[in-house]
């Protein structure tokens, strides 16, 4: 519910108002400036308890009584239990991203490892998002690259495919996998339904933490074979034993007495946080990742960690053991959280002694390393933003660079990029695509491109935070080109009434030679930087990760538009019964030819269905 009490009233006097009219629910309350931003929000076991503490002229935080003092109005939303109240508290704080709140600000999904069970000859593979495919999951991995580096040796120990169903189906022969044993060759019957089970059984225990059960079949194995005289088979075998000792070797720290757990622990210094997660999984370290949360405006360690849990599981599982470096206010409560999350026991635990405690002491010194190295990087970043202002005569350091750049061939399959950067370096989470809509441009017309992708960015901005509050508004634009194309993105700015944003244009000088770039900026002649200045380096790699990311955008277009058939164009074809028709006719031009009676007979096809796929392409022809 929501109560406003009268305009004057700010800070103390405003929260005093609302306590009178509270119970003691438990529930989540929001406090909001004079614009009606959300400051703050947060759960209470009993709301006017809760509040009635803030009404307190005195006894706070600093950071607490800057809220207070900004607050002008409050909301209230009662829940049935306290636990209600923290699941939601979280939600809103991911959902709205209060000043004073923990923030968690990498939301990234973690991948996992695949063995699929939809087919005779199941596929192992990497696997992110929903688990909708029908298999067993092994994760959560903390990157990309540590699931590519233990798919790359489980393919040597042992040898399951890769590819996907539709080329294991059209293989005739071997691929390169086989040759090269990282594959058993089931698309061409190389192994048997069973001998590739036990391969499918060996590689889930392993998993699972039962290495050392395949390590000494492996070895059984390879002394019966050398016992045979069966020298090609047994190196083979060694070989197998030998990569899986590699993947052992890989995993890092893996402990004895913790089969499933996630270790997380938090460092803070200046007023900066690293956070650090280890993911323990089948007695195995499959790796680690570090968040750098923003605090709140000077947040607690306990506030942190707590808040840090409830966001990061939010839209995760949790692990049955979860350990910390540094006790939270609400352990008993956010254990209930995460068990009717997983809709088991979750125990949250700090330990002093043992094993348990040198993980969390591994993952407090990697914390500590990585915040040194952030806060070392944010340095360098800062001066080189002050460098940037300086070369460009701006006002003050930009906060939010955007860098514009098209991609297309000949005009076909054109999309222009957009990549944010900052104090904190590259902000991928905001980078943006423009799939090229305008169908009056001339093919390759750059300036057509550019001023559509602007139009269309700048608008939106227009619409959205006209008052620039939001932080999404660019202090600076780096655009690919020289005078010209400076000079038109100024007027299309100009038309837009947004001509205040600094606007460069980054051109290749002579010879089109990196180094000895020419900027070009509305009003000032033509300069360059020094060819050793840090700046000039600094902008070439942005103007590059722009460049990289629109060829990436442009490839993906294209190769969908290769993909692309005349059948995703009929009404009523989906992707399965577009497979249908594809197998029966073997093509979509064959399709396109079939007889009304030819495309009734294709199952899963109706007669009314089949009409209007032969009234389609007839209209078309």
């Amino acid at each position: 519910m929501t109560r406003s009490p009268e305009q004057a009233l700010r800070g103390h006097a405003c929260i005093q108002s609302y306590v009178r009219t509270l119970d003691g629910s438990p529930g989540v309350y929001r406090m909001l400036d004079d614009k009606g931003a959300v400051l703050y929000v947060g759960k209470a076991r009993n709301l006017r308890n809760r509040v009635s503490n803030y009404a307190r002229p005195s006894g706070h935080s600093a950071r607490i009584a800057r809220m207070i003092s900004e607050t002008a109005s409050m909301m209230f939303l009662t829940t049935r239990t306290e636990v209600e109240a923290l699941l939601l508290e979280q939600n809103l704080i991911k959902q709205l991203k209060p000043r004073y709140n923990v923030l968690m600000r990498d939301d990234k999904s973690f991948p996992n490892i695949l063995v699929s069970k939809d087919h005779a000859f199941p596929q192992i593979r990497k696997h992110r998002g929903a688990k909708n495919a029908p298999g067993s999951y092994y994760g959560p991995f903390a990157s990309a690259g540590a699931v590519n580096r233990t798919l790359n040796q489980l393919q040597k120990v042992f040898l399951l495919r890769s590819c996907s169903d539709s080329t294991f189906e059209g293989r005739t022969r071997p691929c390169l996998l086989y040759q090269i044993r990282r594959c058993s060759a089931p698309c061409v019957d190389y192994v048997s339904d069973g001998e590739y089970a036990a391969l499918v059984a060996d590689a889930e225990r392993f998993l699972q933490g039962k290495s050392t059960r395949v390590q000494g079949q492996l070895a059984a194995q390879m002394a019966q074979a050398s016992e045979a005289m069966e020298f090609e088979r047994a190196a083979a075998l060694r070989d197998r034993i030998r990569a899986l000792t590699q993947v052992q070797s890989a995993q890092g720290v893996n402990p004895q007495g913790v089969a499933e757990a996630d270790v997380i622990a938090l460092h803070m210094e200046g007023g900066q946080a690293c956070v650090q997660v280890f993911f323990i999984r089948a007695n195995q370290s499959w790796g680690n990742h570090d968040y750098y949360p923003r605090t709140g405006s000077g947040a607690e360690a306990a506030e942190v960690l707590q808040a840090f849990l409830g966001q990061f599981y939010d839209d995760r599982e949790p692990p049955r053991l979860v350990l910390l470096s540094h006790p939270i206010e609400d352990a008993d409560l956010m254990a209930e959280a995460l068990c009717q999350k997983a809709g088991r026991r979750v125990e949250i635990a700090v330990p002093k002694r043992g094993e348990k405690a040198e993980l969390v002491a591994n993952a407090a010194r990697n914390a500590r390393e990585s915040l040194a190295r952030k806060m070392s990087e944010s340095a360098t970043q800062a001066r080189l933003l002050l460098g940037l202002a300086q070369a460009f005569d701006l006002p003050g350091p930009p906060q939010r660079i955007e860098v514009y750049d098209n991609s297309h061939i000949q005009g076909t399959n054109a999309v222009g990029a957009m990549i944010v950067a900052g104090p904190e370096g590259l902000l991928k989470s905001q980078y943006r695509k423009f799939n090229i809509r305008g169908d009056a441009l001339t093919p390759g017309d750059d300036f057509g491109m550019m001023k559509e992708v602007l139009t269309r960015r700048f608008q939106r901005l227009l619409k959205e935070d006209p008052d620039r509050a939001s932080g999404a508004w660019p202090d600076l634009l780096l655009i690919d080109g020289g005078a010209g194309q400076v000079s038109a993105v100024h007027g299309i700015m100009a038309d837009l009434g947004v001509a205040d944003i600094p606007t460069v244009g980054v051109a290749k000088g002579i010879d089109r030679d990196a180094g000895k770039e020419e900027f070009h900026k509305p009003g000032r002649a033509a300069f360059a930087l020094r060819h050793n200045d840090p700046v000039l380096y600094f902008v070439q790699r942005l103007r590059d990760e722009a460049h990289r990311f629109a060829i990436g955008a442009h490839r993906a277009k294209r190769a969908k538009s290769v993909a692309a058939t005349p059948l995703d164009e009929v009404p009523g074809v989906g992707a399965a019964r577009k497979r249908a028709l594809l197998a029966h006719f073997g093509s979509a031009k064959a399709v396109s030819r079939a007889g009304l009676s030819d495309l009734k007979a294709v199952d899963g096809i109706s007669e009314g269905l089949a009409e209007k796929i032969y009234d389609f392409f007839h209209d078309r022809g």
